[in-house]
């Protein structure tokens, strides 16, 4: 299919109970990677989320609600919001919401989204900012843990390299718990990421097992600062490794030999900010 497939639109409220509904099967195919790539969109559960993206300024291709939702105030006020911008909302039987999210007790509201990438070559890091870089990310939870962690932590955005796992897919979407709609994304080759460390004007920070310098004590603060993460198993290749600037170590206790990605990230990420507060302080 060489056409992005589209999410039919409608501006009123449909009804739907049978499964074999073209909406629905188009809906549930979103499920997978390849229908995800083809329309360009991708599915996220719950109001909370919803909300949230709505307020980030998103806008929503389908709604999805339970029948037992009709008439909670909450719920139709994003209908007629989703309505107003020209968004489909759907009406849907417990089996249909089941079968769209592969979940038992599924959340009474789902949504469909047109998937969001910063262009890479737009990325230019400033004077205090904070950005994450992921080679190849195999686990969706992982991801979106790590994407949930870097809005927290108040990091700018996170480039993903190489062949990383979706970070529109739904385990991933619900990892985030929202940040996904306030955390820019990009995505980039190895060698495109390392064309454009070249110019960006950013320290390049990993963090490697022979990493020769202490990550408390990392300067964060002189320029803008890329962390580096490598894979879960494989860690940062050697071309990545190599184009770093310092190559940063987690001193660690016990018998664990390494920490998990989206700990690890988070150890990082909140040492950066510990930094930049504390320099805003001392300037204040």
């Amino acid at each position: 299919m060489n056409e992005r497939r589209t999410i039919a639109r409608v501006g009123q409220v449909k009804e739907i109970t049978s499964l074999s509904n073209p909406i629905v099967k188009d809906v549930r195919g979103l499920q997978q990677k390849k229908h995800r790539d083809e329309s360009g969109t991708f599915l996220a559960e719950g109001l909370k989320l919803v909300i949230d993206a709505f307020e980030q300024g998103w806008t929503i291709r389908t709604l999805i609600y339970a029948k037992a939702a009709r008439g909670k105030p909450v719920v139709e006020e994003v209908a007629a919001k989703t309505v107003a911008r020209g968004g489909l909302v759907l009406e849907v039987s417990e089996k249909v919401l089941t079968a769209i999210t592969r979940r038992d007790n599924p959340q009474a509201v789902i949504a469909v989204f047109d998937q969001q990438f910063k262009p890479l070559s737009a990325i230019r890091p400033q004077d205090g900012e904070t950005w994450v870089a992921l080679d190849r990310v195999r686990d969706p939870g992982n991801l979106g843990t790590i994407i949930r962690t870097a809005d927290a932590a108040g990091a700018s955005g996170i480039i993903l390299i190489g062949e990383t796992v979706d970070p529109f897919s739904m385990e991933a979407v619900r990892a985030t718990m929202g940040s996904v709609f306030s955390m820019p994304l990009a995505r980039a080759s190895a060698a495109d990421f390392l064309a454009w460390k070249a110019k960006a004007g950013a320290s390049i920070v990993g963090t490697h097992l022979k990493g020769s310098v202490d990550y408390r004590t990392i300067d964060y603060k002189s320029r803008p600062t890329v962390i580096l993460m490598g894979n879960e198993q494989a860690g940062l290749p050697d071309d990545l490794a190599e184009g770093c600037d310092q190559l940063a170590r987690i001193p660690q206790a016990g018998r664990a030999d390494s920490l998990n990605l989206a700990i690890a990230t988070g150890v990082m990420l909140f040492e950066a900010r510990r930094h930049l507060l504390s320099f805003d302080e001392a300037q204040a």
